[in-house]
């Protein structure tokens, strides 16, 4: 709802447009990535370790999700 009405303000139209889309992708990865050191904290016992698995999932799960949330949008 946040986002909506932020994109709404700034006269971006509802629906899965491109910036909707990297919204979605920033927020999702955030959550992601905190779940990612989590588990990688218990498995390992290194809060070191954990970081670096975080930092660089990070970024490429964030290219991946955005181009899959493209192909799907052209696809239905």
């Amino acid at each position: 709802m946040f986002i909506d009405q932020f994109l709404h303000k700034r006269g971006i139209r509802r629906g899965d447009s491109t910036v909707k889309s990297i919204l979605k992708t920033i927020s999702w990865r955030v959550v992601g990535t905190l779940d990612t050191m989590c588990i990688a904290y218990i498995l390992t016992g290194e809060i070191g370790m954990a970081l670096s698995i975080g930092s660089v999932e990070v970024f490429t799960k964030m290219v991946l999700y955005y181009l899959h949330e493209r192909v799907w949008n052209k696809f239905i």
